[in-house]
């Protein structure tokens, strides 16, 4: 097994190979929580909205299959407060 490979698997079951995807946007700040998320576009065009569902020890969580315009407009409703 090829370690170096970001396989994920969607919402909907479906495995997608995030190795090669370019992200269109995200924010990955620490310490890991809500406003975590990214949005990826595969080489093959499929397009991934990865979130946070609050996990402090892991940035992405959560991975769902989107439409190219769900991704290219992607508003994520979670912003990171420091206390």
């Amino acid at each position: 097994m090829d370690k170096s490979r970001y396989i994920i698997t969607t919402t909907g079951g479906q495995q997608v190979d995030l190795t090669q995807a370019q992200i269109l946007r995200s924010n990955n700040l620490y310490p890991f929580g809500q406003h975590n998320y990214a949005v990826y576009e595969t080489p093959e065009g499929v397009f991934v909205k990865a979130l946070n569902s609050g996990e402090r020890e892991i940035m992405l969580t959560h991975f769902e299959q989107i439409a190219e315009q769900e991704a290219r407009n992607y508003d994520h409703p979670y912003f990171r407060t420091d206390n």
